[in-house]
C-alpha cells in the first residue's frame, strides 16, 4: 500500500464520507427520540391490575380505546358510538387474527365498554382481551 504525498499531479477521487457519517448520526438520534413520541395513540390512564400476563402488541392488531369523556377509537382513530359496528367490519374484514384489544380509561363508564364489546359481537367476534396496567400507581401499596 503506497500513499501519494502530494506534487504528483494525479487527480485524487477519494469521497469523504465523514460528513455524512456524521449526517446519518444526527438523524438516527431523531429518530430515536422521535419514535416513541409517535406511537403514543390515545392517552388513557389504564386500571391496574396484578394478575396480568404479557402479550405483544404488533401492528396488525385492532384496538379499540375508551376514553372518560365517553369517546371511542378505533385503531387510533376516533368513531362516533354509532359508527362503530361498521367500522369494526371494515377493520376486520380479511383480517386473519380476529382478537380485539379493548383499552378503557380508569374512569371511563362501564356502560361504554359494554357498548363496545356489543357492537363487537354482533360483527361475530368474541376473542376479546382488556388491556390493563401491571404497575403499581404511585403513594398506593400492593398496586391497589
Amino acid at each position: 500500500m503506497a500513499m501519494q504525498l502530494g506534487g504528483g499531479g494525479d487527480i485524487k477521487a477519494d469521497i469523504n464520507v465523514t460528513p455524512l457519517v456524521d449526517v446519518m448520526l444526527v438523524l438516527l438520534i431523531i429518530v430515536m427520540l422521535v419514535a416513541p413520541l409517535v406511537q403514543q395513540g390515545v392517552s388513557l390512564t389504564l386500571p391496574i391490575a396484578r394478575n396480568t400476563s404479557d402479550h405483544p402488541e404488533t401492528s396488525d392488531q385492532t384496538t379499540v380505546a375508551i376514553t372518560s369523556d365517553k369517546r371511542f377509537f378505533v385503531n387510533g382513530n376516533e368513531v362516533e358510538e354509532k359508527g362503530l359496528r361498521d367500522r369494526f367490519e371494515m377493520v376486520l374484514e380479511g383480517k386473519k387474527e380476529k382478537l380485539i384489544l379493548i383499552k378503557a380509561d380508569v374512569e371511563a363508564d362501564y356502560g361504554d365498554v359494554m357498548k363496545a364489546m356489543d357492537e363487537l359481537r354482533a360483527v361475530g367476534i368474541e376473542d376479546m382481551a382488556l388491556i390493563t396496567d401491571a404497575g403499581r400507581r404511585p403513594g398506593t401499596a400492593g398496586g391497589e
